[in-house]
Formats: C-alpha cells, sequence, structure tokens
C-alpha cells in the first residue's frame, strides 16, 4: 500500500497512525507543488512543468524561501515515475490518495489521478469531505487539513477509501484540462470537487484589509491575514503579491523582503506626511 498526501505536515501525521493499525502501515509519498496556484497550461508536458518551474522561482526570488525550487529538491514528476514503475513492479500494489476538503489537495488530486488513468481498480480516494472527527478534547469538528486529525481518527477514517470510479477516472482528467486551459492563476473550492478558476489578484482585496496607515512588520501583516481571513494561500504568494502592491503604488514597503521581521508596510497618505503639511500649513499663517 502506498499513500499519497499533499502536504509535508500530512506525512507525520498519517505515519502516527500505522502505530495503532498496522494493517494501514506503508510508504507516504508527498506531492510538494500548490497546483490551487500558478500557471497550468499545458503542466503535464515537459515544456509546461519547466514554464511552471520557472514561475516559482521568480515567485520565490528575493523572499525568505528563495533557492527553494532551484535544488531540485521538490519533483513531483519524480513522485509521479515512481509511483507507477510501484504499481508496475508488482500487480497487487494500490495507491490511497488522502486529500481533505480544501483547494490545495483537491487541486493535487486532479493533478495526479488525471496521469493514472492506465491502473483503475488500483488508485483509492480517502476523501474528507465536510465530515466531524473527534478533537483532542473531544469535541466535534469538521477538518480541512489531515494534519488536524489525531492518528485514532486516521484509524477511523480508513473506512473512506473506496476506489476512483471508472467514471471519475473518466469525468475528473476533463476538469482538470478544463482548469488547465483557463490558467487564470488562483484555483478556489466551492465545496466538494468543484474548483472555479480566479485572476492572480484574486487575494490582493483581501490583504489590503490587514495593511494600516501605520508601519507594520510582515510577519505581523500575514500572522492577521491568516487568524482573521476565509481564504488563504501560502506565505510566498501572499509575499509576491505584496510585492506587486508596492510597485503599483498601493501601498508603501521599506526593509529587507528576504526577512518578514525585516521589512514593514504601510498604506500611503502616512501621518508623517500629515504632519510635515500640517507644520508647512503652520509657518504659512
Amino acid at each position: 500500500m502506498i499513500h499519497v498526501v499533499f502536504e509535508k505536515a500530512n506525512v507525520e501525521a498519517l505515519r502516527k497512525s500505522f502505530e495503532l493499525d498496522p494493517s494501514m502501515d506503508g510508504e507516504i509519498a508527498e506531492v510538494q507543488d500548490d497546483f490551487a496556484v500558478g500557471p497550468l497550461a499545458d503542466v503535464d508536458t515537459e515544456e509546461g512543468a519547466a514554464a511552471r518551474l520557472q514561475w516559482w522561482k521568480d515567485i520565490l526570488a528575493g523572499g525568505h524561501n528563495e533557492g527553494l525550487a532551484d535544488d531540485g529538491h521538490v519533483d513531483d514528476q519524480k513522485v509521479v515515475r515512481e509511483l507507477k514503475a510501484k504499481l508496475d513492479e508488482n500487480p497487487e500494489e494500490i495507491v490511497w490518495i488522502w486529500a481533505a476538503q480544501n483547494k490545495h489537495d483537491v487541486s493535487g488530486y486532479y493533478w495526479l489521478m488525471s496521469q493514472l488513468t492506465e491502473y483503475q481498480g488500483r488508485i483509492y480516494i480517502l476523501y474528507l469531505n465536510n465530515l466531524p472527527f473527534i478533537n483532542e478534547k473531544g469535541n466535534i469538528f469538521y477538518p480541512t487539513n489531515l494534519f488536524q486529525i489525531q492518528p485514532k481518527e486516521f484509524v477511523k477514517a480508513k473506512k473512506l477509501a473506496r476506489v476512483i470510479t471508472p467514471s471519475e477516472f473518466e469525468v475528473d482528467p476533463d476538469e482538470w484540462t478544463k482548469l488547465c486551459n483557463e490558467d487564470k492563476g488562483v484555483r478556489q473550492l466551492e465545496g466538494g470537487k468543484k474548483l472555479v478558476s480566479r485572476g492572480y489578484d484574486y487575494y490582493d482585496n483581501e490583504l489590503l484589509k490587514f495593511v494600516t496607515k501605520e508601519w507594520q512588520k510582515g510577519n505581523k501583516l500575514l500572522q492577521q491575514y491568516f487568524s482573521k481571513s476565509k481564504e488563504i494561500t501560502g506565505d510566498s504568494y501572499l509575499l509576491w503579491r505584496l510585492k506587486y502592491l508596492v510597485e503599483v503604488g498601493k501601498i508603501e514597503m521599506q526593509g529587507d523582503w528576504r526577512n518578514m521581521k525585516d521589512f514593514q508596510v504601510r498604506l500611503p497618505g502616512t501621518n508623517a506626511e500629515a504632519a510635515e503639511t500640517t507644520s508647512a500649513e503652520a509657518s504659512q499663517s
């Protein structure tokens, strides 16, 4: 059995459940790219994948994650090749794809399963779609990420495993092709497995709500964004959007982008400028 997850934190969370249920024990493969953002045109071709990689390099340049896409350790195509090789080598091998109800996991699911159509009957999905679980305090909650689930709850969740149906293998790759052809930059989840395409600027207005007229450190700004906003995405993408908002004059920045604590942002039209205006007016009177 090979498990596939779409986030590093999910790997360890799932692995802990193996101690409680050895029947679940197996290799865990991680798809690292966040297919909920970025270009998708021809992403399943060598040229399209290269273009997407270059986009990530541009996004990460000059930020705290600079170089992350350059060292070669993120290679999801290699993950797919290895999965296929193991399925070919062992006719009894199966794959369990774990996905929570969030745009990151669902986008990853579409990308992955569309490349595994020749293994119908051996690819399973465990989709935690609006399902209740028990948290550490014994209360019912609805997780949006796998890592929020206790190990014993993973053992219960295994009952959700089902084979991806032939009709899904027919319809879902078409849905992925549609998203790739739209290539708008952002994918949002609208219930179930329905993803809708948005523009690259989708998060800009929400991000601007947390920028004030006073200088504010980048880490504090993003902390407020992640704690209060319903529509969130990765910090590297948000940092890229902040840089864009600086370029177009919607916010001002000072400091070094490479560390969230080393740069500050604010809205144009500051108190300092207001004070200078007041001082100038006073000298004229």
